[in-house]
């Protein structure tokens, strides 16, 4: 009996992982349809909203089961908690991965402005925050998350940056103003991805330690 219950422990993280990783695709493949304007990409990200959803309920399921089941104690409790937020968390990056798959037939006719401003710099750094929450949860190693909020930062910085640079270029040049205003929203979508991967890094290090802190 307890060995089962450690598999299914284990098989928990496991699907976890596996929503994470779904995640973490549908943002970086909206980045990158919208980095070279494909519009093919749109059709699928559906399709991996669905599974995301069906992750979502699953996990949520698999954490009921095993808290009725067992009644955990100390850190394995602490571990299906943070998989009960985590999911959550990683159901929102995926969302916004597809909200901003949704705008890229909105630049399928016309070259971006300002060569994207700063949105693939600030992509690249939120995608490595979330994968190194999900290693930082999966190994349980918060080595990976040491620098999360400085990285929070330098993303906040970036939203910002990327908002005047937008305004500059839709006062100069009013026919950017549709294609800066999609702008502003995807960084913002950034944004709130990169404030996600740090509920992901804070639930980590509850689980590892039991202690709670939080990144601003």
């Amino acid at each position: 009996m307890v060995e089962r219950y450690h598999t299914e422990l284990a098989s928990l993280k496991s699907d976890v992982l596996e929503m994470g990783h779904l995640a973490q695709g549908m943002l970086h493949g909206s980045m990158a349809a919208l980095k070279t304007r494909d519009v093919t990409f749109v059709g699928s990200i559906d399709r991996d909203k669905t599974e995301l959803a069906d992750y979502e309920h699953a996990i949520e399921q698999k954490c009921l089961r095993l808290i009725a089941l067992h009644q955990p104690m100390a850190k394995d409790l602490r571990t299906i908690a943070a998989s009960l937020k985590t999911i959550t968390y990683l159901y929102r990056i995926g969302r916004y991965g597809k909200d901003i798959a949704a705008v890229v037939p909105e630049f399928a006719e016309a070259p971006h402005a300002g060569g994207l401003i700063g949105i693939p710099r600030m992509a690249d750094i939120v995608e490595g925050m979330i994968a190194d929450a999900l290693v930082a949860f999966e190994r349980e190693d918060l080595t990976a998350i040491r620098d999360i909020e400085e990285r929070e930062e330098v993303v906040d910085a970036l939203r910002y940056s990327i908002l005047r640079e937008c305004l500059a270029c839709m006062t100069e040049n009013p026919e950017t103003i549709a294609r800066c205003t999609n702008y502003i929203m995807i960084a913002r979508y950034l944004e709130r991805c990169g404030d996600h991967a740090c509920k992901i890094a804070e639930k980590a290090h509850y689980m590892v330690t039991g202690e709670r802190i939080e990144i601003r």
